[in-house]
C-alpha cells in the first residue's frame, strides 16, 4: 500500500520558520512530481507548491513566493517545504501529494486534481 506520511507541522510565532517533510513509499520515486496543498477552515484547498520530477521546476502560490521553498532528496523518498517569515494566513492543515503524471511546469502543478496520492495532513499555526 501506497504511503505518504508527512511530519513537521506544530505552532510557530509569526516571523518564525517550520520545516514539513513527506516520505512517501513509491517507487520509481524520481520519476514522481510531488507538492504541497493547504487547506483553512471554511477554505477550499489550494495548491501551495510543487517541485518536477527532475528537481529542475517548481513553482509557488503568489503569497509564499520567497519566503517557501520545495526541495526534494530523492535518496531518501522525501520532499520538503521550508517556511519561513510566517504569517497567520498561513495557519492550514498542509498536505503532500505525488502523482507520477504532474509536470510542475508551464503553470502546472498546482491543481488538486493533478495528484491522486495525498498524505494525512499536518497542522501549521502561526500566531501573532
Amino acid at each position: 500500500e501506497v504511503q505518504l506520511v508527512e511530519s513537521g507541522g506544530g505552532l510557530a510565532q509569526a516571523g518564525g520558520s517550520l520545516r514539513l517533510s513527506c516520505t512517501a513509499s513509491v517507487s520509481p520515486f524520481d520519476k514522481y512530481g510531488l507538492a504541497w496543498f493547504r487547506q483553512a477552515p471554511g477554505k477550499e484547498r489550494e495548491g501551495v507548491s510543487c517541485i518536477s520530477w527532475t528537481g529542475v521546476y517548481t513553482d509557488y502560490m503568489d503569497s509564499v513566493k520567497g519566503r517557501f521553498t520545495i526541495s526534494r532528496d530523492n535518496a531518501k523518498k522525501t520532499w520538503y517545504l521550508q517556511m519561513n517569515s510566517l504569517a497567520s494566513d498561513d495557519t492550514a492543515m498542509y498536505y503532500c501529494a505525488a502523482d507520477i503524471t504532474a509536470s510542475c511546469f508551464g503553470g502546472h502543478g498546482l491543481a488538486s486534481v493533478d495528484y491522486h496520492l495525498w498524505g494525512q495532513g499536518t497542522q501549521v499555526t502561526v500566531s501573532s
